[in-house]
């Protein structure tokens, strides 16, 4: 093919089967973006779009930076690709180092991985092993959540909490319970930031998962400090300090999912220190490396660490990896993007334009349809009560005027998602908050 810039689309779209995507509706009537930059897609005409969801929460520093992409082609210039098992380059040590050093304190060791998914199956491990070592190996239980996503690989989705994802895959992992989710619209509907009622009570429900299964089979409880795919459902106040509470005093690691809320999201390197509450396990990716090369890890606990390194000299302490460990790309990207986020502020920039952002939002409490709004750092999402005539999902259909009026916006379920990059602008907020606004009206 000579059309190396991709700049229009193929003629030819049924080899891609897309994911969580209905193939055959949309490729009746496609959509296509062709290059991005900054705040924005550009679709095949010219048009520019305005991307409000950070691509897929993960492009945090905005669309194609010059110092990432650089970065990107100079490492593939000079090593492609190496190896991880038995074998370094500097580039995957040297990110490990610079991580480590803005992850919460206590947390000395990453295990590099391709994915969201494959970070969250590595923790899941990590979990079970560290029980395992230290002669506790019938503790091989998990807990999950209702309405959570951990990913598609099966450790994952067995511990998530989404019915239609995991319908059709069977049983998945034996003795796997679930915590309720944490949404409670008529307690705390248009709650800004954490919501104020029920924290303690939702976790409380772990204290009966140990009853039924008791704690000594249980390995880890995993959830998402901020439950994002599901629609942006924040933990009310004190739920996360219970937990962590509860699996403490039962012996149980505490994982946090932070996939969407790693990175800057909440205003700081990582949402467990936003929060205020650290686990025993982090999983990471998206922004890792802006979602320009596809990375994840797992920020292991000196707890966990040392717990697995008392194993006899010569054993390898963890028993697991992919081929794309540290990818010298992945971790170019990563290096390159860390070091845009800490010299241009972002971090600091997504935790002062928090309250403009929630204000703007909030506004739209009045729009047509809304039932509810939730938002914390620069996350958000608007709930919509179903559509007039029981017509298409509302939220779709708002999601749809958004994007043909310049904005792409996520719908899930009944809400948009709304995720933009850490340095958007007050500009940028009011011309999503209106076309959201535009949309309500006309669902």
């Amino acid at each position: 093919m000579n059309d190396l810039a991709f700049d229009t689309p193929p003629n030819a779209l049924d080899a891609f089967w897309m994911p969580f995507t209905p193939n055959r509706t949309w490729k009746q009537d496609p959509r296509f973006v062709t290059r991005a930059k900054g705040m924005h897609y550009v679709t095949p005409e010219g048009r520019k779009i305005l991307d409000a969801i950070s691509g897929l929460w993960c492009v945090n520093a905005g669309h194609c930076h010059p110092r990432i992409v650089e970065a990107i082609r100079t490492q593939a210039g000079q090593l492609d690709y190496a190896s991880s098992f038995g074998l370094g380059h500097p580039a995957a040590f040297e990110y490990a180092n610079r991580l480590t050093a803005v992850a919460p304190d206590g947390f000395n060791h990453v295990f590099f991985a391709g994915s969201g998914s494959e970070a969250v199956d590595t923790a899941l491990k990590l979990a079970l092993a560290y029980h395992s070592v230290r002669g506790e190996g019938q503790r091989v239980k998990l807990v999950g959540r209702q309405r959570s996503y951990h990913g598609v690989g099966f450790g994952g989705l067995s511990v998530a909490g989404i019915g239609p994802q995991r319908k059709h895959f069977g049983p998945l992992l034996a003795g796997t319970s679930h915590l309720p989710h944490t949404h409670d619209p008529a307690r705390n509907a248009f709650s800004r930031g954490r919501p104020p009622h029920g924290g303690t009570d939702f976790a409380d429900a772990l204290e009966g998962i140990v009853a039924a299964q008791d704690a000594s089979t249980i390995a880890a409880v995993i959830v998402e400090p901020v439950a994002g795919s599901t629609g942006v459902l924040v933990p009310p106040a004190g739920y996360l300090e219970r937990l962590r509470e509860i699996c403490d005093r039962h012996g149980l690691l505490l994982i946090f999912d932070e996939v969407v809320t790693g990175f800057g999201r909440l205003g700081a390197p990582f949402g467990s220190q936003a929060l205020g509450v650290l686990p025993d396990l982090i999983c990471c990716a998206k922004g890792m490396t802006n979602g320009a090369v596809p990375m994840g890890g797992v920020l292991i606990s000196d707890r966990v660490a040392e717990g697995l390194n008392a194993q006899p000299d010569g054993t390898t302490e963890f028993m697991h990896g992919y081929t794309y460990s540290g990818h010298p790309l992945a971790a170019a990207a990563a290096l390159a993007t860390l070091e845009v986020y800490q010299e241009e502020g972002l971090f600091q920039r997504a935790a002062e334009i928090a309250t403009p952002w929630e204000e703007a939002v909030h506004s739209l409490r009045d729009a047509p349809g809304v039932t509810d709004i939730r938002n914390i750092g620069l996350l958000a999402a608007i709930e919509f009560g179903p559509a007039a005539g029981g017509g298409p999902a509302r939220a779709k259909a708002v999601a749809a005027h958004c994007f043909e009026s310049g904005v792409l916006i996520r719908a899930t379920g009944d809400s948009l998602v709304l995720s933009p990059p850490l340095g958007i602008g007050k500009d940028e907020i009011g011309q999503i908050v209106e076309t959201i606004r535009g949309g309500a009206a006309r669902a």
